[in-house]
Parts: C-alpha cells; structure tokens; sequence
C-alpha cells in the first residue's frame, strides 16, 4: 500500500526496498527461532545450503534494479525480481520439501508475465507474488509439513 501511493519511482523503489530489508530481517528471525527450538546451528548444513543457493539470484537482483532504474526501465523491475527471487527459491528450495520449488516456479511465472506489463501494474503483480504466493504456500508447507 505505501509503494502505491508514491508519486515519483524513487519513492515506489525505497518503499519496496525497505519492504524487502524488513522481510528479510523476519526471515532471518524466524529461522534463528526455529534453528533454537530444534537445538541445531543456524546455519546447519541445509540451511547453509539454502542461504548458499537462494543469496545468489537475490544479489543478481540488487544488481539488476540499480541498472534497470539506471536505464530509465522501471516496467521491467518488478518482474525482474519476481522472476530472481522465484529462480532463488527453486535453487534453494532443492533441499527442502518439495512445494518449495514449486512455489519458486509460481513466482517465475508470475514474474514472467509481469515482465511485459505496464509499471502501474507491478505492484499488483508484487503483492500477488510476495503477499499471495507466500500466504498460500505458506499455509500448505504449515499445514502439511507443520511449518
């Protein structure tokens, strides 16, 4: 919702930046947490795994915004990442249950399409990927796989 009232791209860009600092930190957190309950490291040998297999497109990612607004081609962000962060979770969703990497494909292919919208419709396409993608495949891995 912030993102989308901004009227200058700079704005809509931190607003989804910080966005993304900050679900990182809850990722991060979370993980801490469950690694505690279970009494195993942090970065055991599949979340090392993980972290080593998902880092990579998301830095691909940082990368290619600072280019793609750079050249002026603000349409093709949201896509851009949707697509960087899906091909992150299908990597690093290798070693885990097995709708992971599903949910990594659905990202890829809602980042696919998004690549040839319009800019006014990234953010739909954002919150669709990053709110609704995430709740529903959260609920399955919750429900099935007791989170």
């Amino acid at each position: 919702m912030l993102a989308s009232r901004q009227k200058a791209i700079e704005g809509w860009l931190v607003a989804w930046l910080v966005e993304g600092v900050v679900a990182i930190a809850i990722g991060a957190l979370s993980m801490k947490r469950k690694a505690n309950l279970a009494q195993v490291p942090v970065l055991s040998g599949p979340a090392r795994r993980f972290v080593l297999s998902f880092a990579p497109p998301l830095l691909v990612g940082a990368l290619l915004t600072i280019v793609l607004y750079r050249a002026g081609l603000y349409a093709v962000i949201p896509g851009a990442w949707l697509v960087l962060y899906g091909t992150g979770i299908v990597t690093g969703g290798a070693f885990s249950v097995r709708v992971v990497p599903v949910m990594g494909l659905c990202f890829m292919a809602l980042g696919s399409v998004a690549l040839f919208c319009p800019l006014n419709w990234g953010a739909w396409f954002l919150t669709a990927g990053f709110g609704g993608l995430h709740l529903v495949f959260g609920l399955i891995i919750a429900r099935r796989y007791g989170g």
